[in-house]
Formats: C-alpha cells, sequence, structure tokens
C-alpha cells in the first residue's frame, strides 16, 4: 500500500510541476505522511534536464510554499478545535497525550528557535504546528520561522536530490531507491542540525536567569 502511495506521489511530481510541489508539501507538513525525500530532490533533478518546466530556485520556493500553507493550516486547525480534542483523539494522528505534554513544555520554553530547528529535523517537522497552536504562538513570528526553516530544508534537499539524480539517473524509475538514497545524502545534514539544536537549548539552559528562592 505504502510503495503504491509513493508511485502515486512522484507521479505528481513527474506530472504536475510547481501545483505537485505545492500540495504535496502541503500534505508533507500537515498530519500526511508524505516523505519530503520524495517532493523537492526529484522535482530539483527533474528541473536540471534539457526542456524542463521547472527550475530548481522555483522547485524550492514551491516546496516552501507548500511546507508552509500545510504548517498554516494545521496550526489554525489546532488552534481552533482546541488542546481537549487532541488530548482524546491526538493518538489517531501520531500525537499521542505524552508526547502533546512533552512539545508543549519544549515550545513553551524554546518558542521560535524550537519552531525553528523542528522544520530542519524529520519525523518532528510536520508535527511542531500543533502545539504551536495550541500554546496560541504568535502566528506572525510562526510564520517567520516557519517559512525560514522550510526555505533551509528545501534548498539542501534541491541540493542533494541533483546529486542523487546525477549520480543515479536511473533511481528516477524507481521511487523507493530514490528516497533511500537521499536519506544516506542527507543524514549528515540532519545530524548536524540535531548537533546545533543540542547546543541552542544548552545556550539557553546555561544563560536562563537563575530562580530566586523566597525566604
Amino acid at each position: 500500500m505504502l510503495h503504491e502511495l509513493i508511485v502515486i506521489w512522484f507521479g505528481w511530481v513527474k506530472d504536475w510541476g510547481y501545483p505537485g510541489v505545492v500540495a504535496l508539501m502541503a500534505m508533507e507538513s500537515s498530519i500526511f505522511p508524505v516523505p519530503s525525500e520524495l517532493v523537492v530532490p526529484p522535482a530539483a533533478y527533474l528541473a536540471t534536464q534539457p526542456g524542463a518546466t521547472m527550475s530548481v530556485p522555483g522547485v524550492v520556493i514551491a516546496g516552501t510554499l507548500g511546507s508552509y500553507l500545510g504548517a498554516a493550516i494545521t496550526y489554525w486547525l489546532a488552534r481552533w478545535i482546541g488542546r481537549p480534542f487532541i488530548a482524546r483523539f491526538g493518538r489517531y494522528i501520531f500525537v499521542p497525550q505524552e508526547k502533546l505534554d512533552r512539545a508543549e513544555v519544549w515550545l513553551k520554553r524554546y518558542e521560535a528557535g524550537g519552531i525553528f530547528f523542528a522544520r530542519l529535523l524529520p519525523v518532528i517537522r510536520h508535527l511542531i504546528s500543533i502545539p504551536a497552536g495550541l500554546v496560541r504562538m504568535g502566528f506572525g513570528v510562526f510564520s517567520v520561522v516557519t517559512i525560514i526553516g522550510s526555505a533551509i530544508w528545501c534548498a539542501i534537499l534541491a541540493w542533494f536530490g541533483q546529486r542523487v539524480g546525477q549520480a543515479h539517473p536511473d533511481a528516477l524509475n524507481d521511487p523507493d531507491a530514490f528516497i533511500k538514497a537521499v536519506k544516506g545524502e542527507t543524514l549528515l545534514i540532519v545530524l548536524a542540525v540535531a548537533v546545533l539544536c543540542v547546543l541552542y537549548f544548552l545556550v539557553l539552559r546555561l544563560t536562563a536567569p537563575k530562580a530566586t528562592v523566597t525566604p
């Protein structure tokens, strides 16, 4: 079933161009399990081929726009339906009570920085909008860090997509192989981002004002 969905999504990128990239990245930034590695990298590689109707910068912009649309819709939906509903039914969209509690504490502590780094990390990047909406984070700040983080991630994927496509041109005929190759290429980037996250949170912790004890 998953393989069939991957083939369908891959076809959207090849046949629909920019609208396909926007639609799939919007899904990826919501609760739908669309791998971003399946969208931006092949689109970027296709954009480098003779007679292409897309450009690499255009793919990055389309991917960023789609990511923001999906994140914004998820943010407002979570803000509208509220915490009780998500606490009760969140397990059906991969947000069980425990994860929800931890995400809320994390966002209240790290705010914009937490959103920014989350947009650069797989798995959690498409769920971070839910707690952001629940804690009613300022939508302007949320939008800015979401757009910046999404643009950086899409640019990274586009660059690696061109590398993978040039090294393995036949991978375009095998979506599963293409995803695997891109994930292998981006592993070091993800690890680097994770290290930056740890350093960022460590600095915040060390520079936080110490609580005063009232006698």
